[in-house]
């Protein structure tokens, strides 16, 4: 903790030629009684009353240097910490097209996708992560960052309608996902620079086609996971139809080929998840990637932190005034 205006704190120092007057002439200020012979009172006991005559101005004293110290500004640490961690930078790339409504995931694949990466992130606290999605284009949902709250808050909001409304093109554009997701890991510092691609179909849109992208992720030695995900019979998928939904079966149009080759040529893997259980141990599986040490800046929020040392001020007076004005009422 520290003080914005610290030159209040020598308002502290009047306080020794206050304890100077106590001990030296607040006797003298005391009323007297005249007596021949105070012996019979030397034996004498105590009151309680007696006991706590210290109290009122020991609480004046408290009230004093607490209202100095809120004066004096307290304030928490203003500071970027600076530390070295093990982690990688990962992009996660993520289907978000219309067909990744298909319930043969529970409950579709779109939300068993979301939930399974919100794991992911979770387990890995020192990573830069960041999220890519795409169907028809590609656009960059999150930059790779270590604020992962705010990282999965945006992974929630990630809808399949915005194709669906015509926000973006409906398709997938397997090829603009990836090259999305590797010109955002491009300027990485990081040994190990890894881009996991999620799609449930084939490319059909974009300007860059999928191995286009894969060799461009070579070249700057970023390794891509694939992840096919799908069941290989008929889906369950929902449709409008005069204003109910009705359900009609999708087969999966997936493209292992590519997907294999791509996780080939950058040196990653492929894999196939059919239900949310596999979808999941894939997932497990990648957290055991390599790691490498990396510098991680966090920073610190400064605020005002004077309300504690407020309430007690507000308290000791009152508990002095209530003292002095009713057990401990002298007279006269």
């Amino acid at each position: 903790m520290e003080f914005a205006d610290k030159e209040y704190l020598f308002l502290i120092l009047l306080l020794i030629p206050y304890f100077i007057w106590f001990l030296l002439y607040r006797k003298n200020g005391e009323p007297t009684m005249r007596m021949s012979d105070t012996y019979p009172y030397a034996y004498a006991p105590k009151s309680w009353r007696v006991r706590i005559m210290w109290l009122p101005n020991a609480l004046r004293l408290i009230t004093f240097v607490m209202i100095i110290i809120v004066l004096a500004r307290p304030m928490t640490h203003n500071s970027w910490r600076k530390k070295t961690v093990e982690g990688i930078d990962i992009m996660l790339a993520m289907d978000v097209s219309t067909s990744m409504l298909a319930e043969d995931l529970k409950p579709n694949r779109i939300e068993a996708a979301k939930s399974v990466a919100s794991e992911f992130i979770l387990g890995r606290p020192d990573d830069n992560i960041g999220l890519s999605i795409f169907a028809g284009e590609a656009f960059t949902q999150c930059p790779m960052t270590v604020d992962h709250q705010s990282l999965l808050n945006l992974l929630q909001n990630v809808r399949t309608d915005i194709a669906a409304t015509g926000i973006i093109q409906d398709g997938t554009a397997v090829g603009m996902g990836l090259a999305n997701s590797v010109a955002r890991l491009k300027d990485s510092k990081a040994k190990s620079k890894v881009v996991i691609l999620l799609t449930d179909g084939s490319n059909n849109m974009g300007d860059i086609s999928p191995m286009t992208a894969a060799e461009i992720a070579r070249s700057l030695d970023i390794r891509v996971y694939t992840i096919a995900v799908g069941s290989n019979n008929l889906a369950p998928y929902p449709q409008m139809v005069a204003g109910t939904v009705q359900y009609v079966n999708l087969r999966a149009d997936v493209d292992v080929k590519t997907l294999r080759s791509i996780a080939e040529q950058t040196g990653g893997n492929f894999y196939r998840a059919t239900n949310t259980g596999q979808l999941k141990q894939i997932y497990k599986d990648i957290d055991k990637l390599e790691k490498t040490k990396m510098d991680v800046k966090k920073f610190s929020k400064r605020y005002e932190a004077y309300q504690p040392f407020a309430l007690v001020a507000v308290i000791a007076l009152l508990l002095e005034l209530l003292l002095r004005f009713t057990v401990l009422r002298r007279v006269p």
